[in-house]
């Protein structure tokens, strides 16, 4: 009897012991590798690491952009908490420490599903965290699990919204262009320049990213460093704005603006030599400072609900009717298409009666055009009519009048073409739009309706359906300065990498030389020098500088409260406010474009603000004023 105890006993000790050896065989022999890698994924990270992103300057090598120290709120998903209750207790800690507000706790879990792509990849889903908030978060690492506080540079805009249409800002990848920017080697929680020279300099500035082999603790903190791979850091941009300029052009502008109570502003400059953006200023500006790090919902609405949109940048995505700054197009266009030449006279009596196609010899049906000045110009050829910029001259022009010919619309439009009208310059920024260059085409398609000779005559004078930015009407008008070149604005001077060396520098691009007969181009140069010596810009007072230029009123629909239209006693809808100009006029190193939006008349309005930019930019003092010599 014992013998068989003794027997059953062994029997059940060897199947026990050989129970434990098959388990201890197959964790340890069969699905060790198994169990060593979930072990490795548990302890060690492969986590990639920031490149430093490229410094933006001015051309006088000013910094305008850099990268400030930080903090970020990362968290890994495998770390946080498996119980519901706990997780969501975590995510509240978190949203009150980061002044997430109520919606917080859903905003981290939203940020966290949308960017993760690896259970034990962290996740950024904060950006510039307090320092106070950051200390807490460590402090209290053993209630949170699996959020990490990283060091990361913010970016800091130094002069802030003097610069903020031109440089942008940054922030996460939209969801609609995740795809492509996954594609180009981006993780879903990488921050990337989303408007202006952040956008479309972001594979120059961002540099290319390092990566590092970690060890952590069970609560996802960085224990040791294994092996590492150093980021290569982002390349350097040198924009063409010089600083001091733009300060000026702002200042000038934004007392413009006040004096006649208008809301929305744009002032810039070009070297019509070669392309180069001295300075760009869209009023009302924002502080682009506000996104970095992500910005609050409060200052977000305010921004966009601001009736003046300071975040669109008019300048190139403005599209208003240019008014008489366009009239040097269906001057070159009518010399070189035969239709005038420079001897060619109309008569402007101030107002012109055009007949109805239908009911000619009824002079009741007839439309009447008024030019600016009520009282005419008497008999005026182009050139004069430049400096005078007399409406019924280039309504006859391209329209015709009587047995006169004129231009025609088709015609006008080929040459606001060659010009830059009608299509994007391709300037270095987001957002620019094309303007509109109308035809008979156009017309039937959109209204359903022919087109009339009183749409030519709008037309020809920058009215009716022609729509520009104003960076079009600068580029336009430095080709007239140049003499017939049009180039692609540019805002990209020099690109240099970590060591300082170049690796691209600014060549003009010419877009085309205009299809106009240089001779033609002179005509209107010299109509625009005797606008500023004895025309519609004699306020432009700079006798130390010879300066060109062109006024431009170009009306616009407005109503009162009650939806009537707005016009004056003799019919006149109100304006917004034109001028361009170059200088020295012999030979140009800037061209200018000022637009008041609602400005009124050009030649009062406008033409100021680019007298104190000139003075500015060559260095003249103001002139003294009558108070000043008392």
């Amino acid at each position: 009897m014992q013998r068989r105890r003794f027997l059953a006993f062994l029997i059940g000790a060897f199947t026990s012991l050989g129970a434990i050896i098959a388990r201890l065989w197959r964790l340890q022999v069969l699905r060790s590798q198994e169990y060593v890698a979930s072990a490795d994924a548990n302890r060690f990270r492969l986590v990639s690491v920031d490149a430093p992103r490229g410094i933006i300057y001015d051309r006088t090598g000013r910094m305008l952009v850099r990268n400030v120290p930080s903090f970020a709120l990362n968290l890994v998903p495998a770390g946080l908490p498996d119980d519901d209750e706990a997780r969501a207790a975590m995510m509240q800690r978190l949203s009150d420490l980061i002044d997430l507000g109520a919606d917080g706790p859903e905003e981290l879990e939203r940020r966290l599903a949308q960017r993760t792509i690896n259970p034990y990849a962290p996740v950024r889903v904060a950006n510039g965290i307090s320092r106070q908030a950051a200390f807490i978060i460590e402090e209290e690492h053993l209630t949170l699990p699996g959020a990490v506080i990283e060091a990361a540079p913010l970016r800091q805009y130094v002069d802030g919204s003097l610069t903020a249409h031109t440089l942008g800002y940054m922030g996460h990848i939209p969801v609609e262009q995740m795809e492509s920017y996954r594609a180009a080697g981006y993780a879903p929680d990488d921050l990337v320049g989303l408007v202006g020279i952040e956008h479309t300099q972001e594979a120059r500035l961002a540099g290319v990213k390092g990566q590092k082999h970690i060890e952590v603790d069970a609560f996802e903190r960085e224990v040791s460093v294994i092996a590492s791979q150093a980021p290569t850091p982002g390349q350097n941009v040198v924009i063409t704005l010089d600083l001091d300029l733009q300060q000026a052009t702002e200042d000038a502008l934004r007392e413009g603006m006040a004096a006649v109570g208008s809301k929305v502003g744009v002032a810039a400059a070009m070297d019509p030599r070669t392309g180069e953006i001295l300075s760009l200023v869209s009023l009302p500006t924002f502080d682009n400072n506000l996104f970095s790090g992500g910005i609050a919902h409060a200052d977000l609405v305010a921004l966009s609900s601001d009736p003046a949109l300071p975040l669109v940048n008019h300048a190139i995505s403005g599209q208003y009717p240019p008014g008489s700054v366009f009239k040097y197009v269906p001057g070159t266009a009518s010399l070189q298409e035969g239709v005038i030449d420079r001897r060619t006279s109309f008569h402007c009596a101030g107002a012109l009666w055009l007949p109805n196609k239908l009911f000619p010899n009824d002079p009741t049906q007839a439309t009447k055009f008024l030019c600016w000045l009520l009282r005419g110009h008497g008999s005026i050829a182009v050139q004069e009519a430049i400096a005078q910029s007399c409406d019924i001259f280039f309504y006859i022009a391209a329209g015709g009048f009587g047995d006169f010919k004129g231009l025609g619309v088709e015609r006008l439009a080929q040459y606001a073409a060659e010009y830059g009208f009608g299509e994007r310059t391709g300037i270095e920024l987001t957002g620019e739009l094309a303007g509109l260059l109308p035809s008979e085409k156009w017309k039937r398609l959109n209204y359903s309706e022919s087109w009339f000779t009183g749409d030519t005559y709008n037309a020809a004078i920058g009215q009716g359906f022609v729509l520009a930015t104003p960076l079009q009407v600068l580029n336009g008008a430095a080709a007239i300065a140049n003499g017939g070149t049009l180039y692609r604005p540019q805002l990209v001077y020099r690109v240099t990498d970590a060591q300082g060396q170049i690796v691209h520098q600014l060549h003009p691009e010419p877009i085309r030389q205009v299809a106009v007969d240089p001779a033609y181009i002179e005509i209107m140069r010299q109509g625009m020098r005797d606008a500023v010596t004895r025309g519609t810009a004699w306020l432009l007072r700079i006798p130390e500088v010879a300066v060109a230029g062109k006024t431009g009123s170009a009306e616009y629909a407005a109503f009162d409260e009650d939806g009537n239209l707005l016009m004056d006693e003799h019919g006149y809808l109100p304006t917004h406010a034109w001028f361009t100009c170059f200088a020295p006029y012999e030979d140009p190193e800037i061209t200018l474009v000022i637009f008041l939006e609602g400005g009124g008349e050009g030649s009062q309005a406008a033409v100021p603000v680019a007298s104190r930019i000139l003075r500015r930019y060559f260095g003249l003092s103001e002139p003294a004023t009558s108070s000043d010599m008392q």
